[in-house]
């Protein structure tokens, strides 16, 4: 296009309107019919023309375009750039200029992102004015961003995985051998209360490192179907004691809510999780409100990095009337260990742990803040169809509380198990622990000596308890192959995160049953009496 003004004919004396309007006549489809918004500046960057294609882009009329500086169309941001581009491209530095990713004022509140490409309208080598070519680049750069993004979160949430899942190796030896420790020692040992506050602190780390989990999405969860109503309700009196005195908690509940599968423990913990932070965003005192609602996405709707899916959903406001979010850290507020607490004020997990438990449950979360406007959180959780909801749905955790009741009675029992556990201090607990409970105990420090065991081996094994996630062959493997041999053998899968529990082959085997770690003496006996018993 950067020769749409030139004339090879005799012409009067030049004008940038005149050589504008002999360039659309001679190439007017070109310009009205261009399917990218077209506009031609003067020599000071005045709009004198655009095509249909720009107005419907930035959704304004042609008077508001028109006869004003097209400087004025560009974001403040990126004015200075543009301006200095085009004066470049006029004074003859350069040809010609392309520019990325400029940030344009949109329909409503809707910020597009546009590459131009300004060029010279020239006649007989003289500059008579410029052409701007606007493509709109929003979609590619919101996918750009929505990549990136997801990407940043997941490198995140393998790291935060993986380090929760060696430290529940670490957890489950330390909370193993304090457990040892206090079958040996009453409460009137000198040593009793060092080991009881090893215990507790080590118990402060799970919680610590379920949070870590929660993040990465890779925790164990149990859900149910429940009324979001209710148990907002059976909630708020622990809401009431939390926020204090000085600040006003209001439940608004809507209409034909519908019902939503979630974990209970890990839904109260969204909402504590954002009760506390809007807590420390009213030092002051102010107004914590918590609304539901139900609403129907027809098509997809994109928040930042984050893309929600059409369909019917349960929505929970939560609203404070707090300091509120910085723009500049508002995009990080989900991310593990961001605070914009002082040092030592809190871990930095709360809003991490929200994110990864909502998007676990298929949710999404997002937030809207401006500082001194108190900050608003929602929560949209897939809504339950009501027509397909059975007492199994309801009441799998008393299903579950009811199976493992065997657990707080006498946990001795007899039979050979063989323990296969790459971590040596996690096998030396367990198998201690096991014997100490009546079994007889074969070791193993992985999928290979397994097999080793059990093939130079002549009596009956009973029981394979094994990790999940070792070196060379894992415990998915194992199972798959001694199987084969020991049809009847029953089998424990431990694993430090939910994501390496009963996957692939095994996943809904009912004769398979998943130990989390970290676990305590009690809970590894009592699981191994439960398979053992049948």
């Amino acid at each position: 296009m950067t020769g749409t003004g030139r004339s090879r004919a005799s012409r009067p004396p030049k004008d940038a309107l005149h050589e504008l309007r002999l360039a659309q006549q001679r190439l007017k489809w070109l310009f009205s019919e261009a399917p990218v918004g077209i506009l031609f500046l003067d020599l000071v960057g005045t709009v004198i023309d655009c095509n249909g294609a720009l107005l419907k882009l930035l959704g304004v009329s042609r008077d508001e375009v028109v006869g004003r500086a097209f400087v004025d169309r560009i974001a403040r941001e990126d004015c200075d750039d543009v301006a200095d581009q085009l004066s470049k491209v006029v004074m003859g530095t350069m040809r010609a200029a392309r520019l990325e990713s400029v940030r344009v004022p949109g329909p409503g509140a809707r910020e597009l992102s546009a590459s131009l490409y300004v060029s010279r309208l020239e006649d007989d080598g003289e500059v008579t004015g410029l052409i701007v070519h606007f493509m709109d680049a929003t979609e590619s750069r919101d996918l750009e961003v929505q990549f990136i993004q997801a990407q940043k979160m997941h490198a995140v949430g393998q790291l935060a995985g993986g380090i929760a899942h060696d430290f529940n190796n670490l957890l489950t030896a330390m909370l193993g051998f304090c457990d040892l420790l206090l079958t040996r020692h009453d409460t009137g040992d000198p040593s009793f209360d060092d080991i009881v506050q090893i215990r507790r602190n080590a118990i402060r780390a799970t919680n610590l490192v379920r949070q870590l989990l929660a993040f990465s999405r890779k925790q164990t969860l149990k859900p149910v179907v429940l009324d979001v109503g209710e148990a907002l309700s059976d909630l708020s009196n622990m809401l009431g004691r939390l926020l204090g005195a000085n600040i006003e908690l209001r439940l608004e509940h809507g209409r034909d809510l519908g019902l939503i599968r979630v974990d209970p423990g890990q839904f109260d913990q969204v909402i504590i999780n954002l009760a506390v932070n809007a807590r420390d965003a009213m030092p002051g005192g102010g107004t914590l409100a918590i609304r539901t609602s139900r609403t129907v996405v027809d098509k997809p709707v994109q928040r930042g990095a984050e893309v929600m899916a059409p369909g019917a959903y349960v929505l929970i406001e939560v609203t404070d009337t707090g300091v509120g979010i910085p723009k500049e850290v508002i995009g990080n507020i989900f991310e593990p260990f961001f605070s914009t607490k002082e040092v030592g004020a809190g871990t930095g997990l709360g809003l991490s742990t929200v994110y990864g438990i909502v998007r676990q449950t298929e949710g999404f979360v997002f937030v809207d803040s401006a500082p001194g406007q108190g900050a608003a959180f929602s929560i949209y959780l897939p809504s339950f169809p009501d027509e397909t909801t059975t007492d199994g749905d309801l009441l799998p955790a008393a299903a579950e509380a009811a199976a493992r009741s065997t657990a707080t009675g006498d946990l001795a029992g007899a039979g050979t198990v063989l323990l296969v556990e790459d971590e040596e201090a996690v096998r030396v607990f367990a198998a201690r622990a096991l014997r100490g409970k009546g079994y007889r105990v074969l070791e193993a420090a992985n999928g290979e000596c397994a097999l080793d065991v059990i093939s130079g081996g002549d009596e009956t094994i009973d029981l394979i308890v094994s990790d999940i996630v070792m070196p060379g062959m894992d415990g998915q493997t194992l199972v798959r192959l001694v199987r084969q041999e020991l049809t009847k053998v029953k089998i424990i899968l431990m694993s430090g995160y939910a994501e390496d529990g009963l996957a692939g082959d095994h996943e809904g085997d009912p004769s398979i049953r998943f130990l989390p770690k970290p676990f305590t003496l009690a809970e590894l006996a009592g699981s191994v009496k439960e398979v053992m018993e049948g």
